[in-house]
């Protein structure tokens, strides 16, 4: 695909923001798989009530908190859409690990990976709209964008809460978990960071405000 005439296709930002709303609810969805699949995972893992708080707040906040600004700015100064890809990736791979997690400190080092690739998925995805979108579309492009947040909760409650009861909770999360793997290239091939405007040219400007400013020479007079 080519990266400009893929910019400039009238489509194309509609495309950009359904993928990013795909990231986005599976963003959520590995958030919350935990709290929805909670009483297996205590029971199996014999968590007690702190061991499995911590690993719902403690464990994914940690990181997710203090990651965001640090990864917004790489994003910033590099590749939007590469650090989306890599944090889905990332936070993908980690989820379906905690489906291997034997103790409460595998699981709560996957919890930390979780919140490590979450932490890199939203301020870029902003990003990326501002740039697609005009001001004049772009809160619509926003709450199309925040629509991630509902359906991330309801996939959650729907597939994961099918797949433990009708396997198991580990099955729930390497599921979940490898589906955003798979997703993460399939996103890096279709969205592109949209090309920045060429810098304005003030050379000639800039000549012309230092003929008017220079005084004339004897010859001229």
């Amino acid at each position: 695909m080519n990266h400009t005439h893929s910019a400039r296709r009238p489509a194309y930002p509609a495309v950009v923001l359904a993928m990013l709303l795909l990231v986005y609810t599976f963003n959520f969805l590995d958030r919350q798989i935990l709290s929805i699949l909670a009483q297996p995972v205590k029971k199996d893992l014999g968590l007690d009530d702190a061991q499995l708080g911590m690993l719902g707040g403690l464990a994914f906040a940690a990181l997710y908190s203090t990651l965001a600004i640090p990864l917004a700015l790489l994003a910033d100064r590099t590749s939007r859409t590469w650090v989306i890809t890599v944090s889905l990736g990332v936070w993908s791979g980690f989820t379906a690990l905690c489906g291997f997690a034997q103790n409460f400190t595998q699981m709560f080092l996957f919890r930390l990976g979780v919140g490590v690739g979450e932490a890199g998925g939203v301020a870029p995805s902003y990003a990326l709209i501002s740039d697609y979108f005009p001001p004049e579309k772009r809160a619509r492009a926003l709450s199309i964008y925040s629509l991630g947040i509902p359906l991330g909760a309801a996939g959650g409650v729907l597939l994961g809460g099918y797949i433990a009861q009708n396997v198991e909770w580990r099955t729930a999360f390497i599921v979940v978990g490898l589906a955003g793997v798979a997703i993460a290239p399939i996103f890096r091939l279709v969205v592109r960071d949209r090309p920045a405007p060429p810098p304005p040219r003030r050379t000639r400007c800039r000549s012309r405000a230092f003929s008017a400013s220079s005084p004339p020479s004897p010859a001229s007079g």
